[in-house]
């Protein structure tokens, strides 16, 4: 399947208030990044916290995020967990929500063969119509989805449209063009414009949630035949973001970052707690000299 998606492909974080889902927030984001243009948005992934969903909040997030976005753009769900059988009926949750597409992540703790992997995502691709992203990013999961493991899903499942590479590594990224047509994305926003230079079709990362349209306008600029010059100077302008919005466990401080922007509360889902203060403080630093925080925002 040919992948319907590209561009910046924004993994938003689930905000929350005093312990449930706040919906207003999700609207916000969502409505904001229509305005700024970014190309897609990712629900229930790892920014979102989706290991510490209840059933029923992850299905209420995908089904709010549909009805949000009102087709101004497009809605992928993630749907990855550890459990094949409730992978699968998220899947078809989610079909029926009438999202646009699927992200799951590799099974993690279970640490599966890839004969596993195949057959997991073989029961996805079964489960739904939808294109299906697969994503690799073996630092969270400890199982590594190998490019050829990744080839013989393309070939023998119709509905993989992509997959989100999260390995670190652009030889891993050219040995999987080299082996399958399948759809590139980029998933460390540090790697943005090398995978977009090498053909990616885009990202699904975190940085995009503070600098929307400078992501959006890096994924153009940065493919080839755009332009090298001005795909440059916004790496270098996104390196600070990017350096500190991992200074701890994403997404931590994203929904800092988020929090200092007006944009939703920093509440997070134990295990992960509010950053240390020499980190929010740098964090703050960074976001005002970029121009992020608004007038009158709490600066590092």
């Amino acid at each position: 399947m040919k992948c319907p998606f590209h561009g910046s492909l924004v993994a938003l974080p689930t905000p929350f208030r005093q312990g449930e889902v706040d919906f207003a927030a999700l609207q916000h984001l969502i409505d904001w990044h229509v305005e700024k243009h970014s190309d897609g948005v990712v629900v229930a992934g790892t920014s979102g916290e989706a290991a510490t969903l209840s059933d029923y909040e992850r299905r209420s997030l995908i089904h709010a995020a549909v009805e949000f976005a009102r087709r101004r753009i497009p809605v992928i769900a993630g749907v990855g967990t550890n459990n094949t059988a409730q992978s699968v009926e998220l899947a078809r949750f989610a079909a029926s929500a009438h999202v646009d597409g699927l992200l799951a992540v590799t099974p993690y703790y279970n640490k599966p063969t890839q004969r596993g992997l195949v057959a997991h995502y073989g029961a996805l691709a079964e489960a739904s119509p939808l294109p299906l992203i697969l994503y690799n990013v073996p630092g969270r999961t400890s199982v590594d989805l190998r490019a050829e493991t990744i080839a013989e899903c393309a070939r023998r499942f119709q509905t993989v449209a992509g997959v989100k590479e999260s390995s670190g590594s652009m030889g891993r990224a050219r040995q999987i063009q080299e082996l399958c047509d399948v759809a590139l994305i980029a998933g460390e926003d540090q790697l943005i414009a090398e995978f977009m230079g090498l053909g990616a079709v885009g990202v699904i990362g975190v940085v995009a949630n503070v600098a929307p349209s400078q992501v959006a306008e890096l994924c153009r600029a940065a493919r080839p035949g755009g332009d090298p010059v001005r795909a440059a100077e916004l790496s270098d302008w996104l390196q600070p973001l990017v350096r500190d919005l991992f200074l701890e466990t994403s997404p931590a401080p994203l929904k800092a970052a988020l929090a200092a922007m007006g944009r939703c509360n920093p509440d997070l889902r134990l295990p992960l707690v509010p950053l240390e203060p020499q980190n929010l403080d740098q964090l703050l630093g960074t976001l005002h000299e970029a121009g992020l925080l608004p007038p009158g925002g709490r600066r590092g």
